[in-house]
């Protein structure tokens, strides 16, 4: 398995706590924006019910499922309070004004 560079666009495109979808074949990508201005990728399905993650509400350097209100921390994908579970997360890379995500690349042998 390889690395694939994905580019997302500008930082402008993603409104600030609001997020962005990005299709890959690991499926759906959510890429937020916070209110400081960093940007977070994790995969758009909450670990709970698989809710869409996108659209959720962002607040510090979470987002809450709009489906069961679960909490999920973007650093790490994980769950936080009571809940347990965790959602994959993803590199972004800033050069200048672009972002590009960073996603394994399956290839087919034989």
């Amino acid at each position: 398995m390889s690395q694939k560079r994905i580019e997302i666009g500008t930082r402008s495109e993603i409104p600030m706590l609001g997020s962005r979808i990005v299709k890959s074949d690991e499926g759906d990508i959510a890429i937020f924006r916070t209110s400081q201005d960093t940007f977070f990728a994790v995969r758009d399905s909450c670990p709970h019910r698989q809710g869409p993650l996108s659209q959720g509400i962002v607040h510090g350097d979470r987002v809450t499922c709009p489906l069961h209100n679960w909490v999920i921390d973007l650093q790490s994908g994980e769950a936080t309070g009571p809940d347990a579970g965790c959602t994959p997360t993803y590199q972004i890379e800033q050069e200048g004004e672009r972002l590009y995500l960073t996603v394994a690349s399956h290839t087919l042998q034989g």
